[in-house]
């Protein structure tokens, strides 16, 4: 039987797992607790279940909440000037590490620091808001999963198109980058 998981249950994998390996690094140095800030852009209630999937990954990676790691969460309940703010009481909690949800998240903590690693669990766009200076070689503080709109606009559209052949007109909604 095939298992099949959700695209947010796969990046909150993968991006735990990117963040497992550095956690992993840090803590085998020291022999102390690393701080993970995470920004998210819902409420508390809503991002529950990636939260969840993003602690089994470390679990499964043998790391222990408390004893290996701790996590500073800041949620904007989707008001995204609160970035920045949230972004420097990270820093001054001293975090090794930001994980950013938004493009305007990554944005917001790369003109905060060019020293604490940024990770992007599902930012879309960093290339063209010039987070990144490309996706294969990111370079700076930032690297992480985008998820690629821009890029695939275009294919979207034409596999709209061979599924509904008679199809003459497309509305789209988006939302636009704000830093």
């Amino acid at each position: 039987m095939t298992s099949v998981i959700d695209r947010r249950e796969f990046v909150t994998i993968i991006g735990g797992s990117m963040l497992a390996t550095s956690l992993a690094a840090e803590a085998q140095q020291a022999g102390r607790i690393s701080r993970i800030g995470v920004l998210l852009a819902a409420s508390p209630t809503t991002a529950t279940p990636n939260l969840d999937a993003f602690r089994e990954g470390l679990r499964e990676l043998g790391h222990v909440e408390g004893q290996t790691y701790v996590i500073e969460m800041r949620w904007s309940d989707g008001e995204v000037d609160r970035w920045p703010g949230f972004v420097s009481e990270l820093i001054r909690l001293g975090v090794d590490i930001i994980v950013v949800p938004t493009t305007g998240a990554a944005h917001a903590a790369q003109k905060a620091t060019h020293t604490i690693p940024i990770v992007s669990s599902t930012a879309g766009a960093l290339v063209e808001a010039g987070v990144v200076a490309s996706l294969a070689r990111p370079g700076g503080n930032v690297t992480g999963l985008t998820n690629s709109q821009v890029d695939l606009s275009a294919k979207r559209l034409e596999l709209i198109k061979e599924a509904v052949p008679t199809l003459s007109r497309v509305a789209a909604l988006t939302s636009t980058f704000r830093p």
